[in-house]
């Protein structure tokens, strides 16, 4: 049985709307949020049949304590948002929080610092038989020491809510033009394949592929594509585990822990155990889906443009490293997947203002679904006057 062949966009409105988004997923989506929330008339212009990039390949992991900064500002003010939404657009969204384990003394020492600062509200510690509760495998054969659970933290299936939040913002009047590739902007003017969309204002959110319509901007802010391995594997003897689980790979990765002074010695530990992990920039995490299933991963590869051919090591890293978390002998692979994307050394956050009246989004460290809904408004905010 073929599926259904997707339905036709509608024409293009002869009239102006109010913001023309480029891109479908996350980024793209919050804006529309945020200008849906103001009385705005809202097109989103999206080159698939749905959004297949960034946004639905993740962990659903909305992962706000451990940020810090702005980025932190911005996570908070999405995670509000995240709520509200899971309401009226009606997917799922999980309360229970971050669970991160330690295996070392020192990866204890990271979160006993990160509690001291943050407070028990963001961070509340707990000893090995505390995580056994969050986590069985840590009365196994795995290494675990103890933890600390993050409460505020949420957690969605991405394969769900996306689909779920652009029907939403469908029904409230947001057109949206799927099969639908943007060539060009200029002020006023979305050109696409399928005609001109005329708009006050526009924001271009395609993620890792902003070197498609603004190299100048990609090469200005040195924007490459990072690639992850990811998989999904079956959970040891049919576990449930509500919280999202991070590592002390973790602790290296996210800002308010690495900035412990504790990391370093993390660092050092994983450094004389596995170097190869870290030569692969192993974030070692997982969530688990609804139906039960592990989202495991993953790693981080960077380059302007990957070659097709993945390294079947990477995955085998993967692999012996969650085994070694759950404290059993071998994991079995259900599918695999390259996650992507927009990574870029100089900033975390991506705007830009190419022409008039037109703003070029990307959030660009691997945190779009954590913070996007958090960013849209500082966007709109300028953009809009």
């Amino acid at each position: 049985m073929t599926a259904a062949p997707p339905p036709v966009p509608p024409a293009l409105p002869t009239q102006s709307v109010d913001l023309a988004v480029v891109g479908g997923g996350i980024v793209g989506l919050a804006h529309a949020v945020d200008a849906v929330e103001r009385g705005l008339r809202v097109a989103v212009v999206e080159r698939d049949a749905r959004a297949v990039g960034a946004s639905i390949r993740n962990f659903g992991h909305l992962c706000a304590t451990p940020q810090t900064g702005t980025v932190l500002d911005y996570a908070m003010a999405a995670r509000e948002k995240w709520l509200r939404l899971s309401e009226k657009a009606g997917f799922d969204i999980v309360r229970a929080g971050t669970l991160v384990v330690a295996r070392s003394a020192a990866e204890m020492g990271v979160l006993e610092e990160f509690a001291a600062e943050r407070g028990r509200e963001q961070v509340c510690l707990l000893d090995r038989a505390g995580v056994e509760k969050s986590f069985p495998a840590a009365h196994t054969g795995s290494d675990i020491v103890g933890g600390a659970h993050l409460p505020l933290d949420l957690r969605v299936d991405p394969r769900a809510a996306i689909p779920a939040l652009a029907k939403w913002l469908a029904a409230c009047g947001v057109d949206f033009y799927w099969n639908t590739h943007a060539g060009a902007l200029s002020p006023g003017i979305v050109h696409t394949a399928r005609g001109d969309l005329s708009a006050t204002a526009i924001v271009h959110a395609s993620g890792h592929d902003v070197d498609r319509l603004f190299p100048s901007l990609a090469e200005e802010y040195e924007v490459r594509r990072c690639k992850l391995h990811m998989l999904e594997v079956d959970p040891p003897a049919d576990v449930r585990i509500d919280p999202a689980v991070l590592t002390g790979y973790s602790m290296l990765r996210y800002g308010g822990l690495a900035a412990t002074a504790s990391s370093t010695e993390v660092r050092r530990e994983i450094t004389a155990r596995a170097p190869e992990t870290l030569d692969a920039v192993m974030n070692l995490m997982f969530t688990q889906r609804p139906d039960g299933a592990i989202v495991l991963g993953d790693t981080h590869h960077y380059s302007r443009t990957h070659l097709p051919f993945d390294e079947e090591s990477v995955t085998d890293l993967l692999l012996r490293e969650g085994a070694r978390l759950f404290g059993v002998d071998r994991l079995t692979v259900r599918r695999r997947w390259r996650g992507i994307y927009a990574d870029s050394p100089k900033t975390d956050f991506l705007v830009a203002t190419p022409a008039p009246g037109v703003r070029v989004v990307s959030v660009t460290s691997g945190i779009g679904m954590t913070t996007a809904l958090g960013l849209a408004p500082t966007v709109l905010d300028d953009l809009l006057g």
